[in-house]
């Protein structure tokens, strides 16, 4: 059977303090789901389960080979899950807090688009 595309979602997630990408990458991914309804993954499409479709994840952020793509997959709650991690994004200079664990003054911003095919 040959997948089409349902939905494209797009979000942007940061990381204001720790410079961890994995959590600016997994709040974009969480911000591109979040205010979404897909009751036509059953009532157009005719899947009987979400673990049916297809979720292809893309993220732009900085430092992607630091991306723990397990912990960014573990937001997405259905589905046949695939992550695509590449650098992009941005990095902003704030300001450096020791008490959250900021190594520098960087904060990172990640962008994420996750496409569901059925």
């Amino acid at each position: 059977m040959t997948h089409k595309r349902f939905i494209i979602e797009m979000g942007m997630g940061i990381d204001q303090h720790g410079q961890d990408p994995t959590v600016a990458a997994a709040r974009a991914v969480r911000n591109a789901i979040a205010h979404n309804a897909l009751p036509g993954i059953w009532e157009v499409a005719g899947l009987n389960h979400p673990d049916e479709m297809l979720v292809e994840v893309q993220v732009g952020v900085p430092y992607p080979e630091l991306v723990r793509q397990a912990e960014v997959l573990a937001v997405l709650p259905f589905g046949q899950k695939r992550l695509i991690v590449e650098s992009g994004g941005m990095v902003v200079q704030g300001r450096a807090i020791p008490e959250l664990d900021d190594k520098n003054d960087e904060m990172l911003i990640a962008v994420a688009a996750v496409t569901v095919w059925v």
